[in-house]
């Protein structure tokens, strides 16, 4: 499998909320989540692992007191796939 080229990545993830975003080289997608405490922001998180336990397919987090910063791209391939989009949009639902 190849990775999504730009046009393709730009498609999937203008149908994502508009809070994610690109890195610098358009090969991976990137949130960051704000809560108002800890519990929360743990709750977030084991929410995100069962989705990727789920999914097979898991993302790079960064978690603080008040924030979970969330990371994807498919790294066998080096860049975007269908699959982070679809982990990216269930997250969003939780």
């Amino acid at each position: 499998m190849k990775p999504y080229a730009a046009a393709e990545a730009r498609q999937e993830l203008a149908r994502l909320d508009p809070a994610w975003q690109f890195d610098a080289a358009a090969n991976e997608i990137r949130r960051e989540y704000r809560f108002k405490d800890f519990y929360r922001t743990m709750s977030f998180v084991n929410a995100i692992a069962h989705i990727a336990n789920a999914e097979d397919h898991h993302p790079d987090l960064e978690v603080g007191y008040n924030y979970c910063r969330v990371r994807y791209s498919t790294h066998a391939i080096g860049g975007l796939s269908e699959n982070d989009f679809i982990c990216a949009a269930k997250i969003d639902r939780l």
